[in-house]
């Protein structure tokens, strides 16, 4: 089960990561989008100079998840939730809508730049 506590941080840490990584940009596009303003939300841009970071960490957790989840069947002891065909595709999948999600939210701030003329 330890196997199971370990990919699943992994995963967890990218995504939270990710979404501290895109506060700044997609936080407030999101809430001006759905009708939320005013001048409280210029304060959500404030961990701009740290997306990198964000990101970075990020990154490093799905590198340690995809060591994991990637790894070869054979490496898996019979016990292990690795080794049962269900787990290791619902991982991957999981690994995949993360990864995803970390590129999107990554890649943003450039898109809304090309939007809004910048």
């Amino acid at each position: 089960m330890i196997e199971s506590k370990a990919e699943t941080g992994s995963l967890v840490t990218g995504s939270v990561a990710a979404i501290f990584a895109s506060a700044c940009c997609v936080g407030p596009l999101i809430l001006v989008s759905v009708g939320l303003g005013g001048a409280w939300v210029s304060y959500l841009t404030a961990p701009t100079p740290y997306r990198w970071v964000f990101i970075g960490i990020a990154v490093v957790a799905l590198a340690f998840a995809w060591k994991r989840i990637y790894r070869p069947a054979a490496q898996c002891e019979a016990g292990e939730v690795c080794a049962v065909p269900r787990t290791r595709r619902a991982y991957k999948i999981a690994f995949s809508i993360v990864t995803t999600f970390v590129a999107i939210t990554a890649a943003v701030p450039y898109g809304m730049a090309l939007f809004l003329g910048g």
